[in-house]
């Protein structure tokens, strides 16, 4: 291997080094981001919730990831609260089985 060839290697990784800490920066400023919007949504929240006296401050809350696609769902299905324990299939699909066999267990669970 030539020197040519190392500074050549070390250069692409300095780049991919600095192309991931952009990557990460910009991830960090998205989270807290979203970790804002996120605590603004509950504060809106209560403020609701007590102004129409439908929920009590003190009850117990179940949290719905925000959904940020399109979907065909209904607006009152997607508006149904998901319990915090709730736990769907634990079934992966690896793409090594017979795709109709993975379903059935999918269906069965």
């Amino acid at each position: 291997m030539t020197i040519q060839q190392i500074m050549g290697m070390m250069q692409g990784l300095q780049e991919a080094m600095a192309a991931s800490k952009a990557e990460q920066e910009r991830m960090q400023a998205s989270k807290a981001r979203n970790d804002e919007l996120c605590r603004m949504n509950e504060e809106l929240r209560r403020g609701w919730c007590n102004h129409t006296g439908q929920r009590d401050v003190d009850e117990p809350e179940h949290f719905t990831p925000p959904r940020e696609f399109s979907t065909p769902f209904s607006q009152p299905i997607l508006e149904t609260v998901i319990p915090n324990t709730f736990t769907g299939p634990k079934v992966t699909f690896t793409g090594m089985e017979d795709p109709e066999v993975h379903l059935t267990v999918f269906d069965t669970q």
